[in-house]
């Protein structure tokens, strides 16, 4: 998904769009949408910073951050007691931990395979046919669980769908499902020793079955932002906020500001 958040004395608007083939093209709509929610301009934007993994393909960005620095930055804005981060994406998971102060001080991340992503979570309910968002209820209707014993995600699909032709419970599949994407996001971020109060977010944090298991097997409650998908998008505004009150009129380094719907074709 590409991300648009304006802030001011506070977050002025937010604009969540899905990422197609033309990135660049898409970041130009989602923050000219952004534009439109906020009644501004382009030139009332003070400053302008992009972040993840499509930061290079915002041509219009004063600076770019990586999204290690920006969810710390987001999540502790919304969080100021949170010292560890579990972002759960389409494409990685990653562990942040974090200071009082919202800066990371360690992190990992698995972004070598689909297994415990929000892509696993994709496959295996494009295999059941169920919609995505369908998957945390039907998860809740299991009383036994199944164990799912494949790693990978191919072959995590075909148990899934072998046990179903047995006569599995459905309910029950997902229910195992959901344990084993928990167990694995929980093995990697467990290298940072996760430490108290730790915030969820993410795709993954809108499936309230997951966070739900997340938080048994770390046996206490975790947080989840208003809105789990922009906390990297907030923090990205809020560090070019610091920046720009940080730094003296006319002394702020900008790069040229290429706007318009520049594609990877022209």
């Amino acid at each position: 998904m590409t991300k648009a958040v304006i802030v001011n004395g506070g977050i002025v608007c937010s604009v969540i769009g899905p990422t197609g083939p033309e990135q660049r093209k898409l970041a130009g709509k989602v923050m000219q949408e952004a534009l439109k929610k906020a009644g501004l301009s382009f030139e009332e934007i003070s400053y302008l910073v992009a972040t993840g993994y499509g930061r290079i393909n915002v041509p219009f960005a004063d600076k770019q951050i990586t999204e290690i620095s920006c969810h710390a930055r987001g999540v502790n804005s919304i969080f100021p007691q949170a010292r560890t981060i579990i972002d759960i994406g389409g494409q990685d998971v990653k562990g942040i931990k974090i200071d009082a102060k919202g800066k990371p001080v360690d992190f990992v991340m698995n972004d070598k395979c689909a297994a415990g992503t929000g892509r696993f979570l994709e496959v295996i309910a494009g295999t059941l046919g169920i919609e995505l968002v369908a998957l945390s209820k039907t998860a809740e209707e299991s009383k036994n669980p199944a164990r799912i014993s494949s790693l990978c995600t191919v072959f995590a699909a075909q148990e899934v769908a072998s046990r179903l032709s047995e006569g599995a419970l459905l309910g029950d599949l997902v229910a195992g499902i959901h344990q084993s994407v928990a167990e694995r996001i929980l093995r990697t971020v467990s290298r940072l020793a996760v430490e108290k109060e730790v915030v969820v977010t993410g795709g993954g944090a809108k499936n309230g079955h997951l966070v739900k298991v997340l938080a048994e097997r770390l046996g206490y409650a975790v947080l989840v932002p208003p809105e789990p998908l922009v906390t990297g998008a907030i923090g990205a505004a809020l560090l070019g906020k610091d920046k720009f009150q940080a730094t003296p009129a006319g002394e702020l380094p900008k790069r040229p500001r290429n706007w318009g719907e520049v594609t990877f074709f022209n």
